[in-house]
């Protein structure tokens, strides 16, 4: 039975029918059908042979996975990561893909990030509280930032009392063609570790269920959503979803984008809130750890 098996082997192991198998089709051949693939099935099917891994590293098959902006968000990185435009020319298609699927700074401060979806290559990106604008940030009696690792920006903006409350933020950046959806992340309570274990205090927190917080985006060429929401969950980070916007294939210009979250009846107080971030990401696209909230 052994030798049954092994005659069909060919000599890298893959299948062998007669005198051919996987290893004997072009590389030309399986590159084009590679392209029919998302990017994490190319590096799988990658291991098959010989003639998989070469036309895997292909440069045509991945300048069609990577987003039509690549070279604007390529020049992001440069100008912030001393050294990465000569590194640039000695990079493969597959290299430089790899490479904007990790989180990027694209402000010079490191409250704004971008980085590219795995699978299907679509521009995501996050905003920090620290980049925003939020009306009473600079008294303590309101407002203070409290370092957390729950953050991928290591700090949210932890609210403790207010009547008017307001967070307003700006984006201009060059995004592929599309549809993107608009998030902000909140957690009702300060969330903290004892003894290595997460626990969270709903001290200050009152007033979200009295009357809803207003999200609202708008963009330069006037589009623009609305949504109201009572916030809920306490202990839980949420992603309460602003609206979507949509960039026109034929667009080669910055999107403006203006975005805020607003409760400005002033006829009662609300506190203990944690402001995160801002999240964008490719429309329909499912962020894997919090609880979306939609209308």
């Amino acid at each position: 039975m052994g030798a049954g098996v092994s005659s069909i082997m060919g000599p890298d192991g893959e299948v062998s029918y007669g005198d051919s198998g996987l290893g004997d089709m072009p590389e030309s051949c399986v590159a084009a059908v590679l392209l029919y693939l998302d990017a994490p099935e190319i590096c799988s099917v990658a291991r098959l042979n010989r003639a998989f891994r070469g036309a895997a590293s292909a440069d045509f098959v991945w300048e069609t996975k990577l987003p039509t902006n690549y070279e604007y968000l390529m020049g992001l990185i440069e100008s912030g990561e001393e050294g990465e435009g000569e590194k640039r020319g000695w990079l493969s298609k597959k290299e430089i893909y790899a490479m904007l699927c990790r989180p990027h700074p694209f402000d010079g401060g490191g409250r704004k990030e971008f980085w590219l979806e795995k699978s299907k290559g679509g521009l995501c990106m996050a905003i920090s509280s620290r980049a925003m604008v939020i009306t009473g940030i600079d008294d303590r009696r309101y407002w203070n930032y409290i370092p957390t690792e729950e953050s991928r920006f290591h700090s949210v903006a932890y609210l403790q009392q207010i009547w008017w409350f307001e967070v307003v933020g700006e984006i201009d950046f060059l995004f592929q063609a599309g549809s993107y959806s608009l998030y902000f992340r909140l957690h009702l309570g300060k969330p903290s570790k004892r003894l290595g274990r997460r626990i969270w205090s709903a001290e200050n927190v009152h007033g979200w269920d009295i009357k809803p917080v207003r999200f609202h985006l708008s963009t330069l060429d006037g589009q623009q959503a609305t949504s109201l929401y009572h916030l809920e969950e306490p202990g839980n980070w949420i992603l309460y979803h602003i609206g979507d916007f949509t960039v026109p294939s034929e667009s080669m210009e910055l999107v403006k984008l203006k975005f805020s979250m607003t409760q400005i009846d002033c006829t009662h107080t609300k506190g203990g809130l944690c402001v995160d971030s801002l999240l964008v990401y490719p429309k329909g696209h499912r962020p894997d750890k919090d609880t979306v909230v939609s209308l």
